[in-house]
């Protein structure tokens, strides 16, 4: 036979979806499982047709759950990024959404026990950002709950309720939340343009529609007739890249397209969502369209939401300058309007005003199938 299987899952986790594998069915070479991965995806085609990805960022992943490395985890988790059309494992970020199955396959697996009550509490050590994940996974009978009223923005049918939060989440990257400041500047077609770096859960890039001379109401419009918006977003990201030292140079910033990631922001205003919903401006507290893998994201990021939260809070960021959020010293709800409606994120910052204390998410997630992935064999 010229294919070999390894045991795998398919979940969603909020608005992505990834392979999921038990880090004790993965060989040890490195290079067989980055194969494991890139077949099984098929990053090698756009498409994605030779796989179970779909040729998007938010289906083009992978996650591998395993037994934990630190004190105070039960289990260990890893990210990977999967390229699409490039032969691409990126493990340098971390999905905000697909956290939110994590424990969901953790039970599944028997990896960790299930509780007897509504809910399990599961502690993961994410090894990417090298924090600890508190779980809050719905159950029922013993077993996963996935059935719910809880409807988020991005999907149809309501589901069960999974809690996400992460405890001190700035500086996992680049070894601070503002490794820049509070925002920086480069020239652009010799004009100033303004940005925030910002590292909490991943490290991302803010730049207002003004300063691109995008009008705000054109933010979730189509873009393709702005044609140098992606390559002007993509020279700020690799400056910002190289400025934070997340790169040693801007060249090796495009070669490493995962993070830091880049959103266009932009004060509250009213607008109508991909799927026909009227967004009134005084639901929201900033409006925001990200970029991923080089294309604008159908959604919104999991752990773009945990960030741009947090940075609306963090004094003189252009994040904060755009928003509506007065911070306070308790914990606050920020609505994030992006293309497909309203995502609430939870965060509190720190006694000081000065970093974030946590951010909270919550979100559905849904195993799909199970079984083997079949992995061709190649000489």
């Amino acid at each position: 036979m010229d294919q070999f299987s390894v045991p795998c899952a398919v979940f969603r986790g909020g608005t992505s979806r990834g392979l999921f594998f038990n880090a004790n069915d993965l060989p040890q070479d490195e290079k067989i499982i980055q194969k494991i991965f890139l077949h099984g995806i098929d990053a090698y085609n756009p498409s994605q047709i030779n796989g179970l990805g779909s040729g998007t960022s938010h289906s083009s992943k992978v996650v591998v759950v395993g037994p934990p490395s630190v004190q105070g985890a039960e289990i260990d988790y890893t990210f990977f990024q999967i390229g699409i059309g490039e032969e691409i494992v990126d493990d340098s970020g971390t999905c905000g959404n697909l956290m939110a199955a994590v424990g969901a396959y953790a039970i599944d697996q028997k990896l960790v026990l299930p509780s007897e009550n509504d809910y399990s509490i599961i502690k993961a050590y994410n090894t990417n950002i090298g924090k600890i994940i508190r779980l809050k996974v719905p159950m029922e009978n013993g077993e996963v709950k996935t059935t719910g009223d809880y409807a988020m923005a991005g999907l149809k049918l309501p589901g069960a309720k999974h809690q996400v939060e992460i405890l001190s989440p700035g500086g996992g990257k680049l070894g601070e939340t503002l490794p820049l400041g509070e925002k920086t500047s480069m020239s652009i077609d010799q004009e100033q343009v303004e940005f925030s770096v910002v590292d909490i859960v991943n490290p991302f890039v803010y730049v207002s529609t003004e300063s691109l001379n995008i009008a705000a109401d054109d933010l979730f419009s189509d873009l393709s007739t702005h044609t140098d918006l992606l390559g002007q977003l993509e020279s700020i990201r690799c400056e910002a890249s190289y400025q934070s030292g997340l790169t040693k140079t801007k060249d090796l910033a495009r070669q490493t397209p995962a993070i830091p990631k880049i959103a266009l922001i932009s004060p509250p205003h009213s607008y109508v969502t991909a799927s026909g919903k009227k967004i009134e401006k005084e639901e929201i507290d900033i409006t925001a369209r990200m970029v991923s893998m080089g294309k604008f994201h159908r959604t919104f990021a999991g752990s773009g939401l945990y960030n741009l939260a947090g940075s609306v809070l963090l004094a003189n960021t252009i994040p904060h300058q755009l928003s509506s959020v007065n911070p306070t010293n308790e914990e606050q709800i920020i609505r994030i309007g992006h293309p497909d409606g309203i995502a609430e994120v939870r965060v509190q910052l720190t006694a000081d005003a000065k970093d974030i204390a946590y951010v909270g998410l919550d979100r559905t997630a849904r195993k799909i199938m199970s079984g083997d992935l079949y992995i061709p064999i190649e000489n």
